[in-house]
């Protein structure tokens, strides 16, 4: 099976459904992520960045409120976390309230690597959108936060 299908190949009654189009976009756009954090992501993905991100915006977290808030399933999170700590952009501590527990910060080295992920992220940004217009980006931008959020 092809990654991308060839939109000439597309059946007539498929290529003008949303539900198509937001697929294809979809599938673009994780392509679009994965190369570029591959290419200048110092070895991180994706949910490495969802991760900083949310430490960075909302403070030190549990783990499991962690993949809560990202999406990213429990055993994931164990693993990416690992990762983020051996480069030492995150730091886990026991939580005093409950001893199982492990809060997670993010440290300055951890918010330095998230703003060099934001430019790489602003960069996928830019090449998926390159085809439309500032208008249009708005626009776009705008409509899908509306079926995101319904």
């Amino acid at each position: 099976m092809r990654e991308h299908p060839d939109p000439r190949r597309t059946p007539d009654r498929l290529k003008d459904r949303p539900t198509w189009l937001l697929g294809q976009a979809a599938a673009r756009a994780s392509r679009l992520l994965v190369a570029g954090f591959a290419e200048h992501g110092d070895g991180l993905r994706g949910y490495h960045y969802r991760l900083l991100a949310s430490l960075e915006q909302w403070g030190p977290s549990s783990q499991a409120d962690l993949g809560r808030d990202t999406g990213i399933d429990r055993s994931d999170v164990t693993a990416a976390l690992t990762e983020l700590e051996a480069r030492r952009l995150v730091e886990r501590e026991i939580d005093p309230a409950h001893r199982r527990r492990k809060i997670v910060s993010i440290t300055p080295s951890g918010a330095a690597t998230l703003r060099k992920l934001d430019s790489v992220l602003d960069g996928i940004q830019e090449e998926l959108l390159a085809p439309l217009t500032a208008d249009q980006r708005q626009q776009f931008s705008a409509v899908m936060a509306r079926l995101v959020d319904d």
